[in-house]
């Protein structure tokens, strides 16, 4: 378990949360939002997230279910992190906003960032 600090691009909002896998767990997620989006997540404990600094500067994201709530920084429009509709107890935060986290070198260290198959999610599966 790692605790880690994340700033968007202009340093107006700053988050901490504890990363169970550390940088390990980064995945790319091909749904309708994040296929477009194209920043790599990172899990965190959700009960763990707090935002340090610049939590007016924030503004939310969400949709269809409303059940995911992607957060940005209003200033500079980087995506800082959500809150899964996959697991709403756990947060991906953005890796290239991640203190030592960088989506370029990743595969050094922890090998290729792989794929969450968004396109089925079993939340949009008819019963």
């Amino acid at each position: 378990m790692e605790t880690r600090h994340a700033t968007c691009h202009c340093g107006a909002v700053e988050i901490s949360a504890e990363f169970p896998e550390g940088l390990a767990s980064a995945r790319r997620c091909d749904c309708s939002f994040c296929l477009r989006r194209g920043a790599p997540a990172v899990t965190a404990l959700g009960a763990t997230l707090q935002v340090l600094r610049g939590a007016e500067n924030l503004t939310l994201y969400s949709w269809g279910t409303h059940t995911a709530k992607h957060y940005f920084c209003k200033t500079c429009g980087i995506y800082v992190y959500h809150r899964r509709r996959s697991d709403p107890s756990q947060c991906g935060v953005n890796l290239a906003c991640i203190d030592g986290g960088n989506p370029r070198t990743h595969a050094e260290t922890y090998g290729e960032i792989g794929w969450s198959d968004g396109v089925n999610h079993p939340s949009d599966r008819n019963a």
